[in-house]
């Protein structure tokens, strides 16, 4: 199982960012993960910054469908495959209803079939073929002309029944959050190895995602926890995941403890076929260079 990583950019100058970027690979992750949380452009950043790791593979977990047309996203993910050397992983999904809606004044509508559209006319474009496509979403016309850059395999953030078999019937893999290794075991890999059999295909990568600390005060990561994602706990499609986790709050989610507590935590999510981690650092600062510290040995390890 590769371990990845996703570093805190928000409030950093682009010399940090790039640092960060350099410290990742010196750590031995096998991915850097960036998302869209109201600060640095991810796919942008990456393609700005990604030749400092040339080593590590450069993920969007993830990109928010509804306020960028997929012609749009084609010709941006494609310019970041080429000048990144084909290290990217174009991860996208719906977002929240309260975020598309509130920040975008966009209506979030069926979000499902939403998406389904958007990946039909998405992984033509990114192989460079031509799209025609008129459907009650979206309407693309076209094509995105960059030659010799392969397409850049495609997650989605599936949690549903819906996404994931959508993501078994064409997408390259899943990012998953909130989630521990019993509900991937008993939830997410069935649906998804399910869907992908019944449509003659390999079951797609799955890279979970966790908050996770090395810290001698597990009960002061909690709180950490709660008190910066704790909102995550009030999105509909986050809360199923916590009640089938039976967690009352974001910060019962998180992984904290020492060296050996972390190390037998993360060997559990491997032990039941996930393909990744996306590892989150969290909690003081001191604690999150420990983390990054014991998380890159284990990581080079795995590798």
């Amino acid at each position: 199982m590769r371990i990845g990583t996703w570093p805190e950019l928000t409030g950093l100058p682009i010399d940090a960012a790039r640092g960060a970027f350099e410290d990742i690979a010196k750590a031995g992750f096998s991915t850097a993960w960036l998302g869209e949380v109201g600060a640095w452009d991810p796919l942008t950043l990456l393609g700005a910054i990604g030749s400092v790791a040339p080593s590590v593979r450069l993920g969007t977990a993830v990109v928010r469908t509804y306020p960028r047309h997929p012609v749009a996203l084609a010709a941006q993910a494609l310019t970041v495959q080429a000048v990144t050397g084909g290290r990217l992983v174009l991860g996208i999904g719906p977002s929240h209803q309260p975020l598309i809606e509130g920040i975008y004044g966009l209506p979030f509508a069926s979000p499902g079939a939403n998406l389904r559209e958007y990946v039909t006319v998405l992984r033509p474009l990114l192989r460079g073929e031509e799209v025609d496509f008129h459907g009650r979403f979206w309407t693309a016309v076209g094509s995105v002309a960059i030659p010799d850059v392969p397409a850049p395999p495609v997650f989605l953030s599936a949690l549903g029944p819906a996404n994931l078999r959508l993501a078994g019937e064409l997408a390259d893999g899943i990012v998953v959050a909130w989630s521990g290794p019993q509900t991937v075991e008993e939830y997410f890999l069935p649906a998804l190895s399910s869907a992908a059999a019944e449509f003659g295909r390999p079951t797609p990568e799955l890279v979970a995602s966790a908050m996770v600390t090395v810290t001698s005060d597990p009960d002061g990561a909690r709180a950490w926890a709660n008190e910066n994602f704790g909102a995550a706990y009030d999105l509909p499609s986050y809360r199923k995941i916590f009640d089938r986790e039976g967690l009352s709050s974001a910060g019962d989610s998180i992984i904290a403890g020492d060296e050996a507590a972390v190390e037998a935590a993360l060997r559990r999510f491997a032990d039941v076929g996930v393909d990744e981690v996306q590892a989150i650092p969290a909690g003081t600062a001191e604690d999150k260079a420990r983390t990054v510290a014991f998380l890159g040995s284990l990581a080079s390890q795995s590798a």
